[in-house]
């Protein structure tokens, strides 16, 4: 039984406070009236009220850091997928409960208040998911912290499908405005671009100027973070983009309506969207200039701010500000630092150096080649040819003074670690100048961070073996089992103390309970009565019928080759080809539901799409299969849609190739949420059977040492194909009309694909996934043994707490303590 019940997060208003609250912002901020108010209207004004407990600890908070002279860390990415903030915020500060009763009183549905607030979907996937947890563990831990990223006016995009293809688009979210953000006009930058670089003759010594032929205004938007129990509240700081130069009075008056706003528009378009398509040279170009404006414009809000403390005096600069770099995006902030440090500030190429070496973190997050990042020379060169000259000096003295002291005369070895690539058209190699102008580099799960050192990066941990390290990812419990899974969470509290969701180390007081019979039934109740809530947003959101007593077998994530969802679509085609030779073939009923969006020049993955949307049309509609077998396909995936799902979810499918997913953090949620894995030995999934145990998952495929054999004999994806009667039949169905009558060949791209290149060995694989799969259904038939394992894997994912992840970077990376907010 719970013992600790004052470690939660305590209410702050009684119930009748709350409502008078509520009714004071719906009357006097919002101008409107009970029995008026629209949906939004109550959704306002509950932000509203929230909101006054909210800021007032954004300025304890913010007074409380200001007063001391600590460390403070900046966390730089370009993503952010904050999804909604409501039920969060209410979590955190206590008041959810209260909220609800609140609401009953007044006659509303706090629930489908909660409904009305849009997504913010400023990020693509796991990684601006994970810069969310760990800002939200930031202020939890009362770490002094600060977000950077971009005020993104459309996000990534909304998806929709039509006859199956994926659609993008316009993602409104702050249509009509957002309820959590706050302008601060008073902190605003100015970002330059282009032009030409100067050389100055002062008093006999010289130095660069930078001649910028354009500017932009960076206009900061701050989300306040909540952290659990409400006593630190940090911020996140979007930045917007704005012309210098808003309108134009003369070229207006002389009737050039259209064009006196031509450099606004060009401005804004900086901040307008989330990954601008970069198929063409202007994209790439737009794409360069969202990451050095954010950069930039967040390099001159932390100088802002230590001035003001401190002075002019930037010896202590180092010391008290650390900077990660959430994957190579932000990586031109390292010239950026540089640019500041010697052309404005006066110091040293020496003193610069060490500083900014001092000050950067850098968290790697792929191993994949073209996920890299490589900028054209000649595009940093017209964009920002300051910097180019300083990433010159930058690889110049690196190769020289270190990579020359290591391995005298080895040209080989300057080539491959260059930050220069040399070739037909040289590229800048982001990915190096972020290792070399950091003081640590992390992976973010053990196998991913040992490939990095081996595979990715051996000569730069040779050269500094104790710069590479690991910090496996993780995921804030708060808003992954407590918000989105009240059911679970209100059993949990039952049997353990009530602040688990800040020590979830507290879940393993669970595994004690995994084989009692009542416990057992009451948490595959609660999995039973989430699958029913699903069931129904199935209905409303693709009109497909499925059955809660099925198993539901989910793949979300971002549709990508590696990620391997056409490995799942193949297994699905042989469960549908087995049923229709065989109608008694004996199959526990199965929906298989996916959530995916593909970038919007990403061909073959847009075609995966296509291939699992037809392909489901024709199953969910065969009667002779007995509804033994569906397939949804949700559309435009996202957080809070999530959080509806992974409480729902029976299995996790975790399918990558193993060696290519550096952690995954769905794995995690779906895992605390007593989903069992079936995977392969890739990123998170290692460390997540290690901690629930092998025999609570199910593992299948090659492992790493096995795809790197398989590769260096040579791969021949249609020796797979021809050997296995099965696999054959399934692919040559593809090239046929079954699942697109009169339309023969519409989905052999996928199969052509597979058998001429199968870049993440999807064939060899199959025949273990399927012997998985056979295991999983196997296993869901003795219920007593399943809910074990559901329970073991809730019981044990206290490894995967984003709180834990930022403590590891806070005690060995940023090297920082926590402030807490007085009160």
């Amino acid at each position: 039984m719970a013992t600790n019940l004052s470690a939660a997060p305590q209410p702050q208003l009684t119930v009748p406070q709350f409502k008078e609250s509520v009714l004071k912002h719906l009357h006097s901020t919002l101008g409107t009236y009970e029995e008026k108010a629209s949906q939004q209207a109550w959704n306002q004004a509950i932000a509203a009220a929230i909101n006054e407990f909210v800021y007032d600890g954004v300025s304890r908070t913010r007074k409380t850091h200001a007063g001391k002279g600590t460390r403070a860390v900046h966390y730089l990415s370009l993503e952010f997928l904050m999804g909604r903030l409501m039920s969060n915020n209410l979590q955190n500060l206590g008041l959810y409960e209260i909220a609800d009763a609140a609401m009953t009183d007044l006659g509303q549905s706090l629930s489908d208040i909660l409904e009305e607030e849009p997504d913010m979907a400023l990020g693509n996937g796991g990684l601006g998911r994970l810069a969310a947890c760990f800002i939200d563990s930031m202020a939890t831990l009362s770490l002094p912290a600060i977000g950077y990223g971009i005020h993104y006016e459309h996000g990534l995009f909304r998806q929709e499908f039509y006859k199956g293809r994926q659609v993008e688009r316009p993602d409104e979210w702050r249509e009509f405005g957002s309820s959590w953000e706050i302008c601060r006009p008073e902190s605003q930058q100015t970002v330059k671009l282009y032009g030409y670089v100067e050389t100055v003759y002062e008093q006999g010594q010289s130095r660069k100027v930078w001649r910028p032929s354009r500017t932009l205004r960076a206009i900061p938007w701050d989300i306040p973070i909540v952290g659990y129990g409400g006593q630190n509240v940090n911020i996140l700081r979007l930045w917007e983009s704005r012309a210098d130069k808003f309108f134009d009075w003369d070229v207006f008056n002389s009737g050039g309506y259209l064009d006196a706003y031509a450099e606004s528009v060009q401005a804004e378009t900086v901040s307008k969207v989330l990954y601008p398509n970069d198929e063409t040279e202007a994209g790439k170009e737009l794409r360069l200039i969202q990451q050095y404006f954010f950069s930039a414009a967040s390099i001159a809000d932390v100088m802002r701010r230590y001035k003001s403390a401190h002075g002019n005096d930037l010896s202590k600069f180092a010391e008290l500000n650390a900077m990660q770099l959430n994957d190579t995006h932000p990586a031109i902030a390292i010239p950026e630092l540089m640019r500041i440090l010697v052309d404005e500030e006066g110091f040293t190429w020496h003193d610069a150096w060490t500083m900014t070496r001092a000050t950067f973190a850098y968290t790697n997050h792929t191993l994949l080649p073209e996920a890299l990042e490589r900028w054209p020379l000649k595009l940093i060169e017209k964009v920002l040819p300051r910097h180019m000259e300083i990433i010159f000096e930058i690889n110049s003295r690196f190769l020289q003074d270190e990579v020359e002291a290591k391995w005298p005369g080895d040209d080989a070895v300057k080539r491959k670690l260059s930050i220069i690539e040399e070739g037909s058209a040289q590229m800048v190699r982001m990915g190096n100048l972020s290792a070399v102008g950091s003081h640590t580099v992390n992976g973010v799960a053990q196998i991913h961070s040992e490939l990095v050192k081996k595979d990715l990066f051996p000569e730069l941990n040779a050269l500094w073996p104790t710069k590479f390290t690991n910090v496996t990812n993780g995921i804030t419990p708060r808003r992954w089992m407590k918000a989105c899974n009240p059911r679970l969470s209100s059993l949990i509290e039952k049997h353990v103390d009530a602040d688990w969701p800040r020590y979830l180390e507290k879940l393993s007081g669970l595994k004690a309970l995994a084989d009692d019979a009542a416990f057992q039934k009451d948490y595959m109740a609660v999995k039973q009565a989430n699958k029913e809530d699903f069931v129904k947003v199935i209905r409303e959101l693709t009109g497909i019928e499925v059955s809660a007593d099925a198993i539901f077998d989910v793949q979300i994530k971002r549709l990508h080759e590696y990620k391997r969802q056409h490995l799942n679509l193949l297994h699905i085609m042989a469960l549908y080809r087995r049923l229709l030779i065989d109608p008694n073939y004996d199959l526990h009923p199965r929906v298989f539901i996916f959530g995916a969006k593909a970038a919007p020049g990403y061909r073959l993955a847009k075609e995966i799409i296509f291939a699992i949307n037809k392909v489901a049309e024709k199953i969910n509609n065969d009667v002779r299969i007995n509804n033994k077998l569906k397939v949804v396909f949700l559309p435009n995936y996202r957080v809070s849609l999530a959080e509806k799902l992974i409480p729902a979810s029976d299995v996790s499918e975790q399918i990558s190739l193993a060696g290519k997913e550096a952690s995954g953090t769905g794995n995690m949620k779906l895992a605390l949420n007593g989903a069992i894995t079936i995977g392969t030995m890739d990123g998170a999934n290692i460390e997540i059977a290690e901690e629930a145990g092998t025999d609570n998952v199910v593992i299948f495929g090659m492992e790493v040492d096995d795809v790197e054999a398989l590769l260096a004999k040579g791969y021949q994806p249609a020796d797979y194909y021809r050997s296995n009667d099965e696999l054959k039949a399934v692919l040559d169905w593809l090239d046929g009309d079954f699942f697109t009558p009169g339309e023969p060949g519409l989905l052999s791209e996928v199969k052509r694909n597979l058998i001429e290149s199968d870049s993440f060995m999807v064939l060899a694989d199959f025949e273990a996934y399927s012997e998985a799969q056979k295991k999983i259904d196997t296993l869901y038939r003795d219920k007593k043994a399943w809910a074990r394992a559901a329970i073991m894997n809730t019981a044990s994912l206290a490894k995967f707490n984003s709180d834990r992840s930022i403590q590891d970077y806070a005690e060995n990376i940023w090297h920082i303590k926590a402030v807490p907010a007085k009160s």
